[in-house]
């Protein structure tokens, strides 16, 4: 702290330039990106800038997210970046995945959560416990913003438990039978594809794929957020849901499997939390 006081001292601030979203890179750390992360980031800066920063404000007081952004998000690789080309992916590396995070919550968290979701807890459950099948059927149209995904693990009365989880699937010969409900799910008014965690006859964890549209599943939206209010979040119901076998996410089970998910989003968002703190300083600065 003292050294960067005696370098502000030293550099009197300029006139704010409102051409510029302004990165003080105090810590050097441009240094250590390549120049294709380098340009990730300042894709994704200026696409927020550009598109996001105008209405943001509006969208928190409404508390609606603005859904006109996905193609945006997808455009600039924030759905899946590091998921492979062969799957629409970007095909990028995990800090080039972080760099994006960070920029989107620079502007708003919810924003960021809409993505993290998107990328690390449905289309990165997918990727790494489904079959190619599954992979070829949701990921393309998921990192294209065509569809959107939620994932359901919380519930009502197991929030920090979740090996306590009451959701559950019966084997019915020909499909599974899915009852219970989850609860906070960022995306689910809107999405058309849910990664849900529940238990087995035997109480193992499993993930399954649910679609918009199964009978009795349905997604209430939450109201009276006082944070995240520009993103859309909402229940699952699932009361005697049929979903096909081929649903099944087969690549790992357990409650290790949900946990790695959420492994990958709390990279991303830590990320985020950065672009927070660049926000703050930015803004007490000018």
């Amino acid at each position: 702290r003292e050294g960067l006081c005696i370098f502000a001292a030293a550099n009197p601030v300029e006139p704010m330039r409102t051409d510029l979203y302004q990165g003080h890179d105090y810590y050097l750390m441009d240094e250590l990106l390549t120049d294709e992360q380098k340009l990730v980031r300042d894709t994704a800066r200026a696409w927020v800038k550009k598109e996001v920063s105008p209405i943001i404000e509006d969208a928190a007081e409404q508390a609606k997210f603005p859904v006109h952004l996905l193609k945006g998000l997808a455009e600039i690789g924030a759905f899946g970046p590091y998921i492979p080309a062969e799957y629409g992916g970007a095909g990028l590396d995990q800090i080039s995945y972080g760099l994006i995070m960070q920029e989107l919550e620079r502007c708003d968290s919810g924003l960021r959560s809409t993505a993290s979701v998107q990328s690390s807890l449905v289309m990165y459950p997918i990727y790494k416990y489904g079959n190619e099948e599954q992979r070829r059927k949701y990921l393309p149209k998921l990192a294209s913003g065509e569809w959107m995904g939620c994932f359901g693990l919380t519930e009502p009365d197991y929030g920090s438990n979740p090996g306590g989880m009451i959701t559950n699937f019966r084997d019915m010969g020909d499909h599974y039978l899915l009852n219970g409900a989850k609860m906070w799910i960022s995306n689910a008014p809107f999405a058309q594809v849910a990664v849900v965690w529940a238990k087995n006859e035997e109480g193992r964890i499993h993930g399954l794929i649910v679609e918009r549209g199964m009978e009795g599943f349905s997604t209430p939206t939450m109201h009276g957020k006082w944070s995240l209010r520009a993103s859309d979040t909402g229940e699952r119901i699932f009361d005697h849901v049929k979903v096909p076998k081929e649903n099944l996410l087969p690549g790992k089970s357990g409650l290790g499997a949900p946990l790695g998910c959420l492994d990958s989003a709390r990279y991303g968002i830590s990320w985020g939390a950065i672009g927070v703190a660049l926000d703050c300083y930015d803004v007490a600065l000018r």
